[in-house]
């Protein structure tokens, strides 16, 4: 049963409902026509606007061309940053140095040395201590160990960058058109999982029996191998830049390929591809001591990894053998860890100023 209101019930309701009325009529009077009245900041004016002077609506700035010149210029250097933020890092800074110091000390070792590389063995001084003679001792050949340790930390330090820079390179190229291009994703993944799900060291075996077992073919070997990990992380993060405005705007502006991967994305990858960097010539070093201890490596002249081999033999007879070229190769690894973190973080520009 519905009880139905009076009608002046009814009608007290509407009114009540009723949004109240605002008055938005504009009293001329109340208008300031005086353009040099000084108004007080933060007073809203509701008034119109309509019959107020034009030099009470705008007031124009007063123009200064050093001020202008100061306001719009900025000193901001990518690289320069780069090099504050890393001269920041005091640990890799000292190590830096003491690496760089370490490899030029390597080409003058020789003529502050009493024997030179190419003196001949003498049985008769086999596994000598370290003395004022011999500062490092010598090997099983009678022959200078400062000599050959100094000259195998040249030969190991050219051959890791040369192998560490082309694996780099080469897995940086792959992995911005593995990530890019989207009908080769299959191909680059499957070869990806072709190479990466058999050990690298039956490869190096196959290719040292079958190929030849001298440092340039185990060198390029190694670059043929040891591109995965970089191309795998790069293409990880182009996914994360490739579709972004700027990079569908260039594609529809009809940039090419290789602008887009080397002008758009590839500045977003340097702090990664020179961690890699850093992180690989280490390791460079430690597989050229595997593949000399295994003897999948002929090498003529000395190397640190040649070096490590031998020493292992005869470690309990003759000590010294080992602790100068692993203590050389703990420096190098340490170096480039500190180095290549410190200047990684000083390239990404979020840590810029």
């Amino acid at each position: 049963m519905v009880k139905l209101a009076k009608k002046s019930d009814s009608k007290k309701t509407v009114q009540e409902l009723e949004a109240p009325v605002v008055d938005l009529s504009v009293d001329p009077e109340t208008i300031d026509k005086d353009p040099h009245h000084e108004r007080p900041m933060g007073r809203a004016y509701p008034n119109s606007r309509r019959a107020m002077p034009e030099k009470q609506l705008f007031e124009f700035a007063e123009y200064h061309a050093q001020d202008a010149e100061r306001i719009g210029y900025s000193n901001y250097s990518y690289w320069k940053s780069v090099w504050q933020n890393f001269l920041k890092k005091k640990p890799a800074v000292i190590m830096s140095v003491v690496f760089i110091l370490l490899f030029v000390f390597t080409f003058i070792a020789s003529w502050i040395g009493k024997y030179d590389l190419s003196m001949a063995s003498n049985m008769k001084n086999i596994y000598k201590a370290p003395s004022a003679e011999y500062w490092f001792g010598t090997d099983g050949n009678g022959l200078d160990y400062w000599s050959r340790c100094w000259y195998a930390t040249r030969a190991s330090i050219l051959l890791a960058v040369i192998v560490s820079a082309s694996q780099v390179t080469l897995g940086v190229i792959i992995g911005l058109v593995w990530g890019y291009v989207r009908a080769l994703d299959r191909f680059f993944t499957e070869l990806y999982n072709l190479i990466d799900n058999i050990p690298t060291i039956i490869y190096m075996t196959l290719i040292a029996l079958m190929v030849g077992k001298s440092m340039v073919t185990m060198g390029f070997a190694m670059v043929l191998f040891g591109w995965l990990a970089t191309a795998r992380n790069v293409r990880n993060l182009v996914f994360m830049y490739r579709d972004r405005e700027y990079n569908l705007a260039s594609r529809c502006l009809g940039t090419g390929l290789g602008r887009v991967l080397f002008r758009n994305i590839f500045p977003y990858l340097v702090s990664v591809i020179i961690l890699r960097l850093a992180l690989a010539i280490p390791g460079t070093i430690a597989y050229e001591t595997t593949l000399s201890y295994l003897g999948l490596m002929s090498i003529d002249k000395p190397a640190l990894g040649l070096l490590l081999s031998d020493a292992r033999a005869v470690f309990p007879r003759a000590q010294h053998l080992l602790w100068f070229p692993a203590a050389i190769v703990s420096v190098i690894t340490i170096t480039f860890y500190l180095v290549g973190n410190a200047f990684s973080d000083a390239c990404d520009p979020r840590n810029h100023v």
